[in-house]
């Protein structure tokens, strides 16, 4: 059963279709860890250019789908909440494997420092258990824009 639904996770980060990329969150500690899901699907826009007759996920796609999944851990913490975290680097990003249509993508990430207004976590992506990227993600996190 998912702790966060993907609505839920929409409530929470600005994304959305077609760039909300966590289908669920499975666990959180806030201000600790997080452990949420990606389901891709062949239905995926980004297949159709990437790379037709052998569709695999762009990089930077899959480090916008951690970054998001860190962004709700952030989020969660009292001291953050109703904010917006924006991506500020990427350190140590290293890329293992390709991540294809069916594959299920689960997205760890560990808190490593937060300050006043800023977050860095240490963040990893799976399928099937193995390690297909991994980086250290540093996020500002700042006052929610009103909505026009």
């Amino acid at each position: 059963m998912a702790l966060m639904t993907a609505q839920e996770v929409m409530d929470l980060i600005p994304n959305r279709y077609p760039i909300c990329y966590i289908d669920y969150v499975d666990s959180m500690v806030p201000g600790e860890s997080i452990v949420a899901t990606k389901n891709v699907t062949i239905n995926e826009s980004f297949f159709r250019g990437h790379f037709p007759g052998n569709p695999v996920m762009p990089g930077v796609l899959i480090i916008e789908t951690l970054a998001q999944a860190a962004s709700v851990l952030i989020l969660k913490s009292p001291e953050f909440y109703k904010k917006t975290a924006y991506l500020g680097a990427i350190h140590k990003g290293k890329f293992r494997r390709m991540v294809k249509p069916g594959d299920v993508m689960k997205l760890h990430i560990k808190m490593l420092k937060k300050r006043k207004q800023m977050g860095i976590v240490d963040a990893v992506a799976t399928v099937d258990d193995k390690k297909v990227c991994s980086a250290q993600l540093v996020f500002i996190v700042a006052e929610r824009q009103a909505k026009i």
